[in-house]
């Protein structure tokens, strides 16, 4: 008999799998993983067995590996979330307009600057940038892609371009700032 099949509920059986799996999921996690984030991405696994726990097998050490399975597929999806994230300002770089430009050292100048000023851009202006120019979603889709109404994602948007413009204007060639420099909501200068 395993502690699952044992344990007289499901809240029961969730803190012996807890109990007995949290700190080996937690270095599992701080070896592959930022260390600072291991406790937040540790949580969201047992967060998503709570949920899930109906489909937890019976036996200890296959709850464990399941566990951890979840938490392993936890991590890829944010690797590939910000290999994505990261990707997306690579295509931004390489979908501005070229009609406007005199040479292939304006195009590379524009490129590079665009390509810093997204950077430094806050993820969600980066999202909703990402949502309205490159997936071509309409307010009322893209705002529910990010769980928000159309109203605030193209207002969302609006502050998205205000500060992209604001930091395509006014960022020096050679100085990069940190992106908290620039709040969500830019104010025109």
């Amino acid at each position: 008999m395993s502690y699952l099949s044992r344990a007289p509920d499901g809240e029961d059986a969730f803190r012996g799998l807890y109990e007995s799996a949290y700190a080996d999921l937690l270095k599992f996690v701080q070896r592959r993983a930022d260390a600072a984030n291991a406790e937040d991405i540790v949580a969201e696994a047992f967060l998503i067995v709570w949920r899930r726990f109906s489909e937890a097998p019976k036996h200890q050490e296959d709850a464990r590996a399941w566990l951890f399975g979840i938490t392993r597929n936890l991590m890829l999806n944010a690797r590939r979330g910000e290999q994505r994230r990261q990707a997306l300002g690579v295509r931004l770089a390489e979908t501005t307009a070229t009609s406007h430009v005199d040479s292939h050292a304006d195009l590379v100048s524009s490129r590079v600057d665009l390509g810093r000023a997204w950077a430094l851009l806050s993820e969600v202006h980066q999202e909703a940038l990402g949502l309205a120019i490159f997936e071509n979603l309409a307010a009322p889709q893209a705002a529910h892609v990010v769980g928000i109404s159309p109203v605030a994602f193209r207002l969302r948007l609006t502050r998205a371009r205000r500060a992209l413009r604001l930091l395509l204007d006014h960022v020096p060639q050679n100085e990069s700032l940190p992106p908290a420099t620039f709040p969500e909501k830019a104010t025109t200068p």
